[in-house]
């Protein structure tokens, strides 16, 4: 599709059709209804090409924000094997709707191409396995609304890597040296703050074979040898490992289900 055929009418017809939205939603939210019905008897005496613009913009987002969409659902219905019985009883389920239903209930357009990815990857996995709990999924597709890609970039590097320090992180996401006291310092440490306090990953800690946690020797202060200095933001001796939940949530959002069907320029399948 053509940017041409994207065009809306211009001026009178804009304007006539920002109004009858408006008072469309002044009849539905009857606590607005007198300030979207003012509004649009304003427009009525004049039309505005600003709010004409805003408003040719605004269906512009809307049908972009429905591309994204459209691909995204193509994209997992590609993945999935639907002559397993199981995976078709899946997505025929309520409770699969219902994962379905709230990612795109709340979606207002991904803000990248990565976090759409993620979205895709998280429901197709969603419903070809059953590793972790509907209620888990649904976390799961919160964090993608809650958390930057920077977030997940040190999700990413600490995967398969567990023990890695502040400072092997940032240079494995391919960040350069920066000051202690710099904003850049500081966004770092609250991205730590952030993961950690989510559940999604922790300081590594050493387990008994049951899988409990040992409590770490104390570590004794000299006497005499002042405050403890503050911990660095690109600290070298603490390493950190990814919780359940963050291994589990890799494994929804950052591994690729291979699509089972492949689709051509000319619509065709195979």
């Amino acid at each position: 599709m053509d940017d041409d055929s994207l065009e809306l009418p211009k001026e009178g017809k804009i304007a006539k059709y920002s109004r009858g939205a408006l008072q469309a939603i002044g009849g539905a939210v009857p606590f607005a209804g007198g300030v979207f019905s003012a509004i649009a008897g304003a427009w009525s005496e004049g039309e505005q090409e600003k709010v004409n613009r805003f408003f040719e913009h605004w269906v512009r987002m809307l049908r972009d924000e429905l591309k994204e969409k459209e691909e995204t659902i193509i994209e997992i219905m590609a993945r999935l094997d639907l002559q397993d019985e199981t995976v078709t009883k899946r997505i025929e389920s309520k409770e699969y709707q219902s994962l379905v239903k709230k990612t795109f209930r709340e979606w207002a357009g991904a803000e990248s191409e990565e976090k759409r990815i993620y979205i895709r990857n998280i429901l197709s996995n969603a419903a070809a396995t059953s590793a972790s709990s509907d209620d888990v999924v649904r976390m799961y597709i919160d964090w993608i609304n809650t958390y930057s890609e920077m977030h997940f970039q040190v999700i990413g590097a600490i995967y398969n890597s567990a023990g890695i320090t502040r400072c092997g992180i940032w240079e494995k996401i391919g960040k350069g040296t920066v000051r202690e006291d710099s904003a850049d310092a500081d966004l770092y440490k609250l991205l730590f703050r952030d993961l950690s306090t989510g559940g999604i990953i922790r300081q590594h800690r050493d387990t008994d074979r049951f899988g409990n946690f040992i409590a770490k020797p104390a570590a004794r202060k000299p006497q005499g040898s002042g405050p403890k200095p503050l911990v660095s933001a690109f600290d070298v001796h603490e390493g950190y490992e990814l919780t359940a939940l963050g291994q589990q949530f890799v494994h929804y959002a950052m591994s690729e289900l291979p699509p089972k069907i492949e689709f051509t320029s000319d619509g065709e399948n195979h």
